[in-house]
């Protein structure tokens, strides 16, 4: 297999599932949301080994390290030999504390109705 020398920036962060899709990876690019060693790049901007990826998806900036380049995408579990996650331990609390502030309550009377309270409502009627 020959070794490959560079790879478009969307089709990478694709390829190593940082986006769910290419669409969205390029979208992303065009937005300013991927930096490469600190600044801002277009989709067709070409990665190497050793450029440090910053990717935004709000509210967390991750920070990646291209260890080896693909051109095509791979499982989950192979994705530690292609980068190296380098986020800061501040920006995955800053996740976590938004899982822990969301916890799927509501006040009472807002939204729909439960079971119980259809039921209720209709018996009134």
């Amino acid at each position: 297999m020959a070794q490959i020398s560079s790879v478009r920036i969307d089709k990478f962060i694709w390829s190593v599932r940082i986006f769910k899709s290419r669409s969205i990876a390029s979208e992303a690019c065009k937005k300013g949301n991927v930096l490469i060693n600190d600044s801002p790049v277009k989709a067709s901007r070409s990665v190497s080994v050793g450029d440090i990826i910053s990717a935004r998806k709000n509210p967390v900036l991750y920070k990646y390290k291209v260890i080896q380049l693909l051109q095509n995408r791979v499982g989950a579990k192979l994705v530690a030999d292609y980068v190296e996650n380098q986020t800061p331990k501040e920006e995955l609390d800053k996740l976590e504390m938004m899982k822990l502030d969301f916890q799927g309550k509501r006040e009472r009377g807002k939204g729909r109705p439960t079971k119980k309270e259809r039921r209720d409502i209709e018996r009134l009627s």
